[in-house]
């Protein structure tokens, strides 16, 4: 009885750190990108291990897509939704809870054309296609955003993930395709596509954070303490994409991109600081281009703001 005893003991001690692990479902927009792998990264790092977490990860094709993972309650946490289309649902009375900032600006994104086609430049753009991913995403909002500041009237139309809308740009059935580096590099370098309309250069969302990690509000009461967990293994990779030798060799296994354009994506299209999740940046000026593009039938008031944006520092 005494040995029977002491392997129980012994197995006991061996499980309790598996036992202690908590499966978090998240959804995340658009596999690939360097900003949505935060996840996959520091799971294959094991830092979301460190904090007790196992992550079972969904990819979406964009933010809409992951909005409604979350309010449906199919999984735990949303990452990459778009700004606008969380206060938008928020100000409906969905139950949506803004955990961190995700992405602030837009320097990632582009808007192209096949290298054949008539379209030379953003004035060519008068009554033609223009793709973005998702209703509410934030590819939603930025060409909302650009077509208030080039002035030109094009149809924006949802063509969902990212090799979905290559194909229907390539095969002629929309005119623009929208894309986010590092999908379509390659294709760009080799003279297949060309830029017509590139995120950094839309003014409006320089200074917005455009896309945000959520939450629906009854999840995070129930798991408040697995989400605060989740959110500090976030940080702590997105140090170590920064700043470790592992970290693009890491994104290379699980982009399938060469090293050398994982690098240039990192350094080139996304700066560290539009990724701190810290602070929702420009919130005023992107509530009122909430309200212009009907996002927002108003902007939402102080005591909304603090009720549905939950970031904690």
């Amino acid at each position: 009885m005494k040995r029977i005893s002491w392997a129980a003991v012994l197995l006991a001690v061996v499980m309790a750190p598996l036992a202690q692990a908590e499966t978090l479902k998240i959804a995340v927009g658009q596999r690939g990108n360097w900003d949505t792998a935060i996840p996959e990264l520091g799971q294959r790092a094991g830092i979301f291990k460190k904090y007790d977490l196992d992550l079972d990860i969904l990819y979406t094709s964009g933010g809409g897509e992951t909005q409604q993972a979350v309010l449906s309650r199919s999984v735990d946490i949303g990452t990459a939704a778009g700004s606008l289309g969380a206060l938008g649902a928020a100000s409906k009375g969905a139950p949506i809870r803004i955990i961190s900032a995700e992405m602030t600006g837009a320097p990632e994104l582009y808007w192209y054309v096949p290298a054949n086609s008539p379209i030379k430049s953003v004035a060519d753009l008068a009554g033609k296609t223009v793709g973005y991913s998702t209703t509410g995403s934030s590819t939603n909002t930025v060409i909302m955003m650009a077509r208030a500041q080039y002035k030109v009237d094009f149809n924006p139309i949802a063509t969902g993930g990212l090799p979905a809308t290559f194909t229907q740009a390539m095969s002629g059935q929309i005119d623009v395709g929208w894309a986010s580096a590092p999908f379509g590099v390659d294709a760009l370098n080799d003279g297949k596509i060309r830029v017509i309309i590139r995120g950094r250069d839309i003014d409006a969302a320089r200074n917005q954070t455009v896309r945000v990690n959520i939450v629906h509000a009854g999840v995070l009461a129930a798991k408040r303490p697995a989400i605060e967990r989740f959110m500090q293994a976030y940080r702590e990779t997105l140090e170590w994409m920064y700043s470790s030798p592992d970290a693009i060799p890491s994104f290379v296994a699980f982009s399938g991109i060469s090293k050398e354009t994982a690098t240039k994506v990192r350094d080139e299209y996304f700066p560290k600081s539009t990724l701190m999740p810290d602070q929702m940046v420009g919130l005023d000026s992107l509530m009122q281009d909430g309200v212009t593009f009907k996002f927002l039938a108003a902007p939402l008031t102080e005591a909304q703001v603090k009720d549905v944006i939950q970031i904690k520092k």
